[in-house]
């Protein structure tokens, strides 16, 4: 199987970047029998990473740096009959048990006449802004998704991840691309999300 972890950590990457970005996302932890995944730069390097321990779908997990501080604390909700996720984002590399206020909240739709799914996405980003709106796309059975914003323009995609000689590796290995001036954390916040919404993570 080909190599999908670094040598060593090296310090945190700006969130955002002017040209195009690509990761590879592998779905485990790196904390034996956990639940999560990790995230690996262009350069094989860790930048993110989601550790759940032994707990599958739980309802809140914490996205981290390389270094295990905290990016975004997200939590599962429900309101009536409705569940949603909300992220909070951190600061100062701690838990946010403060801010009422999400960054982002994901909920998902289902597209009857299409035959496939979607999940909505809000973000609040910038108070000073007006609020953004993202959809999660995918198909059913296939583990190729894109996140799009309200009008269709792309922002990021994943798929399964294939070698340079075109083999595809295995399905918890995926290849993630985020488009100029988008902020990576954030879309690996939407990701952790949609992972845990199809209990993959």
């Amino acid at each position: 199987m080909a190599k999908i972890h670094p040598q060593v950590p090296h310090p945190q990457a700006p969130f955002t970047t002017s040209t195009q970005e690509t990761f590879t996302i592998w779905m485990k932890s790196l904390i034996l029998s956990g639940k999560g995944c990790t995230v690996f730069d262009s350069s094989g390097q860790i930048v993110y990473r989601v550790d759940n321990y032994n707990c599958k779908c739980s309802d809140e997990v914490y996205l981290m740096d390389f270094s295990g501080k905290v990016l975004f604390t997200i939590r599962r909700k429900k309101f009536k009959l409705v569940r949603f996720w909300e992220g909070y984002r951190s600061f100062n590399g701690t838990v946010n048990n403060e801010d009422k206020n999400p960054a982002f909240q994901v909920r998902k739709t289902f597209r009857i006449l299409r035959g496939d799914s979607i999940c909505e996405v809000i973000v609040w980003l910038d108070k000073d802004k007006p609020c953004q709106y993202y959809q999660i796309e995918t198909k059913p059975g296939k583990s190729t998704f894109k996140i799009v914003d309200k009008l269709g323009e792309l922002i990021a995609s994943v798929k399964r991840k294939q070698s340079k000689c075109g083999i595809s590796l295995g399905e918890d290995v995926l290849t993630m691309v985020v488009e100029p001036h988008i902020d990576h954390s954030l879309i690996m916040g939407l990701i952790a999300v949609y992972s845990l919404i199809n209990c993959k993570m």
